[in-house]
């Protein structure tokens, strides 16, 4: 089986790690610190706070940005469900914007949804294409409003090569096993802002200060979502090899690309020549015809060795959204479901792998057009 994203642990990744087993510190120690400031110098930003997962930095997120009960944000429906979960979790009400056909926010839209309850936009870069930034950080401007990006797909990603992580007022990174790099579980927030910066690193620790001696205090509302040692160690040594991994990412991507060019059947989607995708994702979009037969495809995809996946179900069509938020109904957003299918994309394949990749997928496909939907 080839999944469509993979971790690409190292014997360097190892001894990373196995350094910080043997060390006096697992938790709370310079390597953190060390990989923080690697993450901040990265993406170009001025400060970097890990957390044990990017769920808890996103909530980590919100809570600094006094998001409250009744405050909304405008975000997208098509992500993981914790973009909008962390939101709910502190009695504030997504508001979910279309999106357009590359599965990003669709900015041309965000305006008509704001209300005098809109605190932040929560835009997500989908597959780790980076969304129109510069545009929602002009609406963000307008209406008085954050930008905080969840870019858990898009460590590496940039625009006019500037990263990722220095455009918003908050950013979101993950680190969980399926991404470009990885600490295992993990997330972390990058911002510019030293207010925010030092709210998080509170907000991540039981709300302590350290004073003298044995005395702290708790001066605010905080939690345990501290990252470990040896979650940094792997992460800082990963860190390392993010370009490399990217570059086998876009490669196989640009192979297919090239394989897959004008097919009748489906399309995928492109990237701009003065972005960067991180490559998180694959994306191939089924032409409608192809919908009724899409569980068809996908269950034999996986039979002939490909971990396919479909990315997402709309986060408002969870039975959780529905009951609390009544039914939604976005048309782009449910086309762009019923269209997508991810397929293996990720650094521990070769070549032969894409080829072979690229093969079943036509094969497949193609094998299906016959029995395409009537309209």
């Amino acid at each position: 089986m080839i999944p469509y994203s993979t971790q690409f642990i190292e014997e360097d990744d190892i001894t990373a790690v196995v350094e910080i087993l043997k060390g006096s510190h697992l938790t709370q120690g310079a390597k953190v610190e060390e990989f923080e400031e690697a993450i901040a110098h990265y993406v170009g930003a001025r400060y970097c706070i890990t957390f044990n997962s990017a769920t808890s930095a996103l909530l980590g997120a919100y809570a600094v940005a006094d998001l409250k009960e009744n405050n909304e944000i405008i975000t997208t429906p098509i992500s993981f469900v914790a973009t909008s979960n962390m939101a709910v979790a502190l009695a504030a009400k997504p508001i979910f914007c279309d999106v357009k056909m590359d599965g990003n926010i669709d900015e041309t839209l965000i305006e008509s949804l704001i209300t005098p309850q809109t605190r932040a936009i929560v835009p997500v870069d989908f597959a780790g294409k980076p969304v129109a930034v510069e545009s929602i950080k002009s609406i963000a401007k307008k209406h008085g409003l954050l930008v905080i990006e969840d870019a858990s797909h898009a460590l590496g990603s940039d625009i006019n090569h500037q990263k990722i992580g220095s455009f918003a007022d908050m950013t979101i990174f993950s680190f969980h096993a399926i991404k470009p790099i990885t600490t295992g579980e993990g997330g972390a927030v990058v911002t510019n802002d030293e207010t925010f910066a030092s709210r998080l690193k509170l907000f991540r620790s039981h709300g302590i200060i350290k004073k003298q001696l044995w005395n702290s205090d708790m001066v605010s509302l905080g939690h345990n979502f501290r990252l470990t040692e040896f979650a940094a160690a792997l992460g800082l040594s990963q860190l390392q090899k993010l370009d490399r991994f990217i570059n086998v990412r876009e490669h196989i991507a640009r192979y297919y690309d090239e394989r897959f060019e004008k097919h009748p059947l489906f399309t995928t989607i492109t990237i701009p020549d003065n972005e960067q995708s991180a490559r998180h994702l694959y994306p191939l979009l089924l032409n409608p015809e192809l919908h009724c037969v899409k569980e068809e495809i996908f269950t034999e995809l996986q039979t002939r060795g490909l971990g396919v996946q479909v990315h997402y179900k709309p986060i408002y069509q969870n039975s959780f959204y529905k009951e609390r938020f009544g039914e939604i109904r976005l048309p782009t957003t449910e086309l762009f479901y019923k269209s997508e299918l991810s397929i293996p994309c990720h650094q521990k394949m070769s070549m032969d792998d894409a080829v072979n990749v690229a093969d079943i997928v036509l094969n497949v496909i193609e094998k299906y057009s016959y029995r395409g939907c009537s309209f």
